[in-house]
């Protein structure tokens, strides 16, 4: 199902996203096992644990950035096999905020529009420059910017390309009340356009009526899963 994005025309095609039996490794321990989920077009899933517990780990996998140990990932119920194909229907928002530093933020956001759907969409910009009250910034160089605003120009990504699947790590880090609102609201009109949302966060009232997935009920107690590979 093909449905519209946002306010330019854009759409993407919605599809739910599962995993079931996922286990991952990391420095040779297996971080979590027996791992399942499944996402609805729409859904947000949000992800607890402790530090240490695999959120990171298990976003990344999402991602295809690092591979399973077991089990598998589908998306309309279709097993994932193609890496560039699933890549092209998300979007990663991680602790790295992938600036380019010697560009302004009108800039960057060109670079990323014109990197995931072609040049020419400035409506696009106009609208993700005033969600994250970046606009008074448009022409200033990201090297001058706070840690605060380079991560909301990293989350101002998000609006400038349509794909359906996004993962945010900590996507409320450095962000003040204003920036946390203009995130819940980001999200809001991602899912009521069908999209989904997985987020990793200590706190997330950024999200309304999320699943909570606690990555603490999958984790290994048993010394065996310890491994020299």
């Amino acid at each position: 199902m093909v449905r519209p994005m946002g306010g330019n025309g854009d759409s993407f095609q919605i599809g739910g996203f599962s995993g079931t039996g996922l286990a991952c490794r990391r420095g040779g321990r297996l971080v979590f096992t027996g791992l399942a989920f499944n996402l609805p077009p729409g859904g947000a899933l949000v992800l607890r644990g402790a530090n240490g517990s695999g959120k990171t780990t298990l976003l990344r996998l999402m991602a295809g950035l690092s591979g399973a140990a077991a089990g598998q990932l589908a998306w309309d119920k279709i097993p994932i096999d193609d890496p560039d194909a699933h890549a092209a229907r998300l979007r990663f928002i991680g602790h790295l905020d992938a600036v380019k530093p010697a560009l302004t933020v009108a800039e960057n956001l060109e670079f990323w529009m014109s990197l995931w759907r072609g040049a020419g969409l400035n409506a696009g910009i106009s609208q993700a420059l005033d969600a994250f009250d970046m606009r008074p910034l448009a022409g200033f160089p990201a090297r001058l910017l706070s840690a605060g605003q380079r991560h909301r120009l990293a989350l101002a990504r998000l609006m400038v390309a349509p794909a359906p699947l996004w993962l945010l790590d900590e996507p409320g880090n450095a962000l003040d009340e204003s920036s946390l609102a203009a995130l819940a609201r980001t999200i809001a009109a991602h899912r009521a356009s069908g999209g989904a949302v997985v987020v990793a966060s200590h706190g997330a009232a950024f999200v309304e009526d999320g699943a909570t997935l606690n990555l603490g009920a999958f984790t290994p107690t048993d010394a065996s899963h310890w491994s020299e590979e």
